[in-house]
């Protein structure tokens, strides 16, 4: 019952994090759309053109935002779940990243993304990569496995705590 409270409790930072991030400035997700909108974008001049998806501030934006979930989410997992070896951090953490990363490729991503006008970047909005849900799902496969080491840390940090 703790990981299920848990999960919501992150998802719902999650969405805080996230729709008002994108709605203000759609440009500030733009590693995060499927790359003919990135590459589009370029095109129009909208955004600098790279040859790397993500900028070394997107990485150090996602890197700090990581490193906070895991630390977090092992003292948490210690004082709330009682979780006192590496296994049971892992697999509850695992748990909750699972729940996190559908919710984003489902609510967020294929309900939310692909249907709201709101997050379309002028000049790319006919686009039908906007509602490209094989990309979002894809994208949350890859979060499934770059959450392992993530939950693997938090495994190791629970079970020294």
């Amino acid at each position: 019952m703790a990981v299920m409270i848990e999960s919501l409790i992150g998802i719902l930072l999650f969405t805080i994090l996230i729709i008002p991030l994108t709605l203000k400035n759609p440009f500030a997700s733009v590693g995060d759309y499927p790359p003919a909108i990135r590459e589009k974008c370029m095109e129009l001049g909208l955004i600098e053109k790279r040859e790397q998806r993500f900028t070394r501030t997107d990485i150090l934006r996602k890197g700090i935002a990581l490193l906070a979930f895991v630390f977090i989410l092992a003292v948490v997992l210690k004082q709330f779940n009682g979780a006192d070896t590496f296994w049971k951090g892992f697999r509850d953490s695992y748990l909750i990243w699972l729940i996190i990363d559908w919710y984003d490729a489902l609510v967020l991503d294929c309900i939310w993304f692909c249907h709201s006008k709101k997050v379309r970047i002028p000049g790319t909005e006919d686009m039908e990569e906007y509602k490209d849900y094989r990309f979002h799902v894809k994208q949350s496969c890859i979060g499934m496995l770059l959450g392992l080491p993530a939950c693997l840390a938090v495994g190791v940090i629970t079970a020294i705590l």
